[in-house]
């Protein structure tokens, strides 16, 4: 049986190689020893889906100095502030009305991104000798 991989599959799997690129030149650039954890934060309407994000990121790290590092996802939930009366809210359905005035012209301020939150690094490399 062939198995053609879905395009939304691939477009986790660029996303992927494109986190293990970034930390892979802060770890050269600060010089780090090792990074045990990557943090991502991923909203609701980023059109990411986290497992297979995961999956593909780990099938990526595979040989590299990544291999033993742990990826750690938090799903972000929409908040939308609206512009009628000014409430800030969680979305919590796909109909995007302020539950206090009813007013449908909203500002998305959280729910979109895909960020690296925080990376957990072991200790710089040491390139100097003691005397």
């Amino acid at each position: 049986m062939i198995c053609k991989p879905s395009v939304k599959a691939m477009h986790e799997v660029s996303i992927a190689h494109s986190i293990i690129q970034t930390v892979l030149d802060e770890k050269k650039k600060n010089n780090w020893a090792g990074i045990r954890a990557i943090g991502l934060k991923i909203g609701a309407l980023s059109g990411i889906l986290p497992d297979a994000l995961a999956f593909g990121f780990d099938a990526l790290k595979k040989d590299t100095p990544l291999e033993s590092c742990h990826l750690e996802i938090e799903e972000t939930p929409v908040v939308a502030r609206c512009r009628a009366c000014a409430h800030r809210f969680e979305v919590e359905e796909l109909t995007f009305t302020c539950p206090r005035c009813a007013s449908t012209s909203l500002d998305v301020e959280q729910g979109q991104e895909m960020l690296i939150a925080y990376m957990e690094v072991d200790e710089i490399k040491d390139t100097t000798h003691d005397p």
